[in-house]
């Protein structure tokens, strides 16, 4: 294995031990037993299958079209291409996220992320299968780490999966740091940077009144500068009290996962009386 998977799975059994020490990775509020099914597979089909066949895929696309730029970048420095994958990565995800909450087709896609009633590491994949196997993102880092670009791929996954398992899981390590009256200068300039539990949290909160959710918004990944700079952002340093989707009918878990293979649950059959 890879030394950054190596140090990526660390970080995500970190979180892992931490909410089971502090918010029971086990046993969140409103969970369902589909809701363990559906991350296991999700997560499960994502990091073993699709992130390795669509890089490797982009990777290919790139040899095929530019059979002589193969290692352009390796004498390029280390922060101008660090640059090239939060654009063509990060930044992508951000608009490909952005679009996830536009169009119908897509949200079938990207609701399973949501549909959980609560915010933890255990949703950081879970999505439709076919969803990150569509995501821009992916292709172009494969075809960046053809370009050379490699190692700098590997330190900068590192930092983005550290912050976004930050960001969803529900050991909060923001929240201490906003009491310290001295740090909010600093934390302003953060949670205009990256991704935190509290900008995060609203995006996944379940109804839009409550002040702080932004369902629409604070979609950045890595970045959240992308919300700043598109005008999504919404900044409270609260959390929202619930989690989930609103006014949506219940969904499977074969509409979670191969949607649009499978479709909605059938409706329950009431007997006459």
């Amino acid at each position: 294995m890879k030394p950054e998977l190596i140090v990526i799975l660390s970080i995500f059994v970190g979180f892992i031990l931490l909410e089971i020490l502090f918010t029971g990775f086990f046993n969140k509020n409103g969970q369902k037993r589909s809701d363990a099914i559906v991350e296991a597979i999700s997560t499960g089909v994502l990091t073993l299958i699709t992130q390795p066949l669509v890089v490797a895929g982009g990777f290919a696309i790139a040899a095929i079209f530019a059979p002589g730029a193969e290692g352009m970048l390796e004498t390029w420095p280390f922060l101008a291409v660090f640059a090239l994958f939060l654009v063509f990565d990060d930044m992508t995800q951000y608009w490909w996220h952005r679009l996830s909450h536009t169009l119908p087709w897509l949200y079938k896609l990207h609701r399973p992320h949501h549909n959980a009633e609560y915010l933890s590491i255990r949703v950081v994949y879970r999505n439709n299968i076919f969803y990150y196997a569509l995501m821009p993102g992916l292709w172009l880092s494969g075809a960046l780490i053809y370009l050379g670009g490699g190692w700098v791929y590997a330190v900068y996954m590192v930092i983005k999966m550290t912050v976004i398992f930050g960001a969803h899981s529900d050991v909060r390590w923001d929240a201490p740091l906003y009491k310290v009256k001295w740090l909010s200068p600093i934390m302003w300039v953060v949670e205009r940077t990256i991704s935190t539990p509290a900008t995060h949290s609203a995006h996944h909160g379940k109804h839009a009144a409550d002040g702080v959710t932004n369902y629409h918004g604070n979609y950045g990944n890595l970045l959240f500068f992308w919300d700043v700079l598109f005008g999504t952002a919404k900044i409270t340093r609260r959390y929202p009290e619930q989690f989930g989707v609103e006014n949506l009918p219940d969904t499977s878990i074969a509409e979670q996962l191969v949607w649009p293979l499978a479709g909605p649950p059938k409706p329950s059959i009431v007997p006459a009386e």
